[in-house]
């Protein structure tokens, strides 16, 4: 198990204020410290905003400028990464700017509220996100600028995961994110007794947390911690992949049914783990960035049908998923339209992290070149655009899901 990522939140102001910047930056490198002397690899450190249309005071125009400045002052303060945040419901306009500013930076993430429970979900802005992811795939090549860019519904700030996360407050704060796939691996290999893997899990992911949790109350007390995001994040290795162990666990492909009783066993183990969570704390299916489920995409077993009923019982939602090159934005929407719907109705926080691979077509082999993806084929999307009334420009309200007592 590692620690994916430590994430330091606050509001830089605009134009940026150095002094919080660079104590951003020394931070992390005492947070990193901390943690590499309590015995864990700290993969990333990362910076998360306030999001952009509220930083820029909503002049969004400016967003492809502030994102290529911040990419310059990023190795300037010892920090990897960095996410301006959401575009929101409430600026229509801060939608259409984020490709631009894609393309203007590196190592910059940025993202877009769907939905909340304030607005329900907002048909403009699901359209709009799905142009995003449109007109992002042809910034580069092979549409890799689009793991730069996802689409939110129901997620609140202090995730600390890319690139959903995001700061609501002028206080700053840090919490942390963990690759921790092999953890549910080691826990049920060559285990014929459920419940002892099951427990085993449960103790494993306590024990880190608490651990984890110790170092950053005891040595980094000064900041306010948000808490562990423990979704078991895979690394595209068998060792670290969670598709593995949700086989490990008895299903013989993911994608089978059974599978989705895994997912759910999985995300409820962290759930019952005593440590401070925030975040998705879930089951996490990044296609691309797992050797076992870009294996099974590739085989047609998993499909993104699949993916999106997991997502009622995981943490993320969709991930990573490689789509035709050819698909259109009207072709998008009514799958982020879903799952809107299920973040809504189950009160969860979900994503959509879509990568359309230009010149691709369903059952075409992926080729990136990246060494935190495992290649796959891309993914049929069974979509046709919508029809009035649902697809008109409204706002549809949901509640959550009522539990009623029994009776």
């Amino acid at each position: 198990m590692k620690i994916r990522s430590i994430t330091y939140f606050c509001n830089p102001q605009n134009p940026f204020d150095e002094k919080i910047l660079r104590s951003a930056g020394d931070f992390l490198s005492k947070a990193k410290s901390a943690f590499e002397a309590g015995g864990y690899e700290v993969q990333t450190t990362r910076l998360a905003t306030t999001p952009f249309p509220n930083l820029l005071n909503g002049r969004v125009g400016e967003l492809p400028v502030i994102a290529q400045n911040l990419a310059n002052l990023l190795p300037q303060i010892g920090i990897a990464y960095a996410s301006l945040g959401p575009a929101l419901i409430e600026f229509p306009e801060s939608y259409a700017v984020i490709p631009d500013a894609i393309a203007a930076s590196e190592n910059i993430f940025f993202s877009g509220v769907m939905a909340d429970r304030k607005n329900g979900i907002s048909m403009q802005a699901v359209k709009a996100c799905a142009d995003v992811i449109q007109r992002s795939a042809t910034i580069e090549a092979n549409g890799f600028a689009n793991l730069r860019f996802a689409a939110l519904a129901n997620v609140r700030a202090g995730a600390p995961f890319f690139p959903a996360a995001y700061h609501d407050a002028d206080v700053p704060a840090f919490a942390i994110a963990v690759e921790s796939a092999d953890v549910a691996v080691d826990a049920f290999a060559g285990q014929s007794d459920f419940g002892e893997g099951r427990s085993a899990l449960i103790a494993e992911i306590q024990r880190h947390g608490q651990a984890i949790a110790r170092i950053a109350k005891s040595e980094l007390s000064s900041t306010r911690f948000l808490g562990i995001d423990f979704s078991l994040a895979p690394f595209p290795d068998d060792a670290h992949s969670l598709g593995n162990a949700v086989e490990k666990m008895g299903v013989p492909k993911i994608g089978l049914h059974g599978s989705l009783a895994a997912a759910a066993i999985l995300t409820e183990a962290i759930e019952r783990a005593d440590f401070p969570h925030t975040g998705f704390s879930g089951f996490m299916q990044p296609v691309l960035e797992d050797s076992v489920l870009a294996r099974r995409a590739a085989e047609g077993t998993l499909t993104i049908k699949d993916a999106l009923l997991y997502s009622a019982v995981c943490g993320t939602g969709l991930d990573t998923v490689p789509l035709p090159g050819d698909v259109t934005a009207d072709e998008m929407s009514p799958l982020l339209l879903d799952l809107c719907a299920l973040a809504l109705r189950l009160d969860k926080p979900l994503t959509a992290r879509l990568m359309p691979v230009p010149g691709k077509r369903a059952g075409d082999a992926t080729e990136f070149d990246f060494g935190f993806f495992a290649n796959s084929k891309v993914m049929k999307l069974d979509s046709a655009p919508l029809n009035l009334p649902i697809s008109a420009s409204q706002n549809i309200h949901l509640n959550a899901r009522k539990h009623e007592s029994a009776g």
